[in-house]
């Protein structure tokens, strides 16, 4: 679990920090506009995001949704939920064309291109993403977010370091930043509803890949933190430092040219890596939902939406940034309200569904694994259990099903693992819950004949 657990968390980190985080122009329109006061607003939205992680992770494992409106339709009345489905697919898109026009910025930055190159190599980038599955499109996340944390860190590091440490300079060139909200506290409320309706729709359907809420809210939890503490450590870096960087569109990249070229060059690689995250989330999750009911028109509403998006990107990135992300933040206010209710009030469900999950899991793998002993009584029990739970029989066989014969391939082999576990659509629950091992049928016989 504890390998999920990270999995999840980097993925979720990767989709809710996004480019505007990684650019460091988000951070400068919402925290460092406001002084030293910002630091404090960068500390109040990690505290709000930890919790907003947990509860979207774990409610999109719950319902084991694949797309966020399934969970919407579960927790909220029919109109607001269509409200908020409606204003998650306008969030999507919105911040996906906003990526497109990151990508431009960065690259005519580092390297002079012009801006409609640099959007249209991320619009290629991300078509091509869209032909993967979800599982291939959370390890790409995943694995490149721990890139943007170093460098994050590395900034952070020298900017400190080499401040002129005069609060009252610092707070004048802070002064002249567009802010994008106006106090702090605002602003720290609105970014969390910005990153939660940017990384709302995505954070479901990975939370709905995990069979086990609790992985999935762990988690979530873990994700929340690491946002957190990256938060406040650009948001302390970008201020100290905000005399010579508070114009720049990409102001994280210019600190690290500060330091060396070379690792500027690294870093604006980097950059597009984390521009990549958010918009081939963003694109992914709204051609999902937008085809929910027709399932194989997904890359042609994919593949269109990121083109049209291309084309809006044109407005320019430090202007979306400040125009578009401060109304979609105040509608993310309320989506946050929405789910922590909803996630407050079904604690003790997702607890139940919690552990009877952890019951079939162990259930199924003594089932399937040819080591171990699976009784009558046991067979019963999974019946039982899986009877009771949320969601249909074949959701459980089908998400069951992966967990276990990775569980019994790293504790035999993979071969072993082929051989003992049915291929995709062939574990059937509960109809065919037992299986008898040698004897156990003489044994029932002998027992109900007595």
């Amino acid at each position: 679990m504890l390998k999920r657990t990270l999995s999840t968390a980097m993925a979720f980190v990767g989709i809710v920090i996004g480019a505007g985080f990684a650019t460091g122009q988000e951070v400068l329109q919402y925290f460092v506009s406001h002084g030293s006061m910002g630091i404090w607003g960068a500390l109040v939205s990690g505290l709000v995001m930890v919790a907003a992680g947990t509860a979207a992770l774990q409610l999109g494992s719950y319902f084991l949704a694949n797309d966020h409106s399934v969970v919407l339709r579960r927790i909220a009345h029919p109109v607001v939920a269509r409200i908020l489905d409606i204003g998650v697919l306008i969030t999507l898109f919105c911040t996906g064309f906003v990526m497109f026009a990151g990508a431009g910025s960065n690259m005519e930055q580092q390297f002079g291109w012009p801006v409609w190159a640099g959007s249209f190599m991320m619009l290629v980038l991300v078509l091509l993403a869209g032909l993967l599955n979800v599982d291939k499109v959370t390890n790409v996340i995943g694995s490149i977010t721990p890139l943007i944390i170093i460098f994050v860190a590395v900034a952070v590091v020298y900017a400190i370091i080499n401040s002129n440490g005069d609060t009252a300079v610092l707070n004048a060139a802070a002064s002249e930043i567009n802010s994008a909200t106006p106090n702090w506290l605002v602003s720290a409320l609105n970014y969390v509803g910005l990153a939660l309706m940017m990384g709302c729709s995505m954070s479901i359907i990975i939370g709905g890949n995990n069979f086990n809420p609790r992985a999935a809210g762990l988690g979530g939890m873990l994700g929340g933190l690491i946002y957190g503490i990256m938060m406040i450590i650009s948001t302390w870096g970008l201020y100290s430092v905000v005399d010579s960087v508070g114009q720049d569109d990409v102001p994280m990249l210019t600190i690290v040219n500060m330091i060396h070229p070379t690792l500027g060059l690294i870093m604006s690689i980097v950059i597009i890596g984390m521009i990549f995250n958010t918009a081939i989330s963003m694109f992914y999750a709204f051609g999902k939902r937008a085809t929910s009911s027709r399932a194989k028109l997904f890359y042609p509403v994919f593949a269109a939406s990121c083109v049209v998006g291309w084309g809006c990107s044109f407005l320019g990135f430090r202007t979306l940034v400040g125009l578009v992300y401060p109304i979609l933040g105040y509608m993310g206010i309320f989506l946050a309200a929405v789910v922590g209710i909803a996630w407050m009030r079904s604690l003790a469900k997702i607890r139940e569904e919690r552990n009877r999950r952890e019951k079939i899991h162990e259930l199924v793998r003594r089932k399937l694994d040819p080591n171990l002993r699976f009784s009558s009584k046991q067979a019963r029990q999974l019946q039982r259990y899986t009877e009771e739970s949320v969601l249909e029989t074949e959701q459980i066989a089908e998400s069951v099903r992966e967990e276990v014969k990775h569980d019994i391939a790293s504790d035999h082999d993979q071969e072993t693992a082929e051989e003992a576990v049915p291929d995709e659509g062939e574990l059937s629950l509960p109809e065919h819950a037992g299986h008898h091992h040698l004897g156990e049928d003489a044994k029932e016989k002998k027992d109900k004949d007595a």
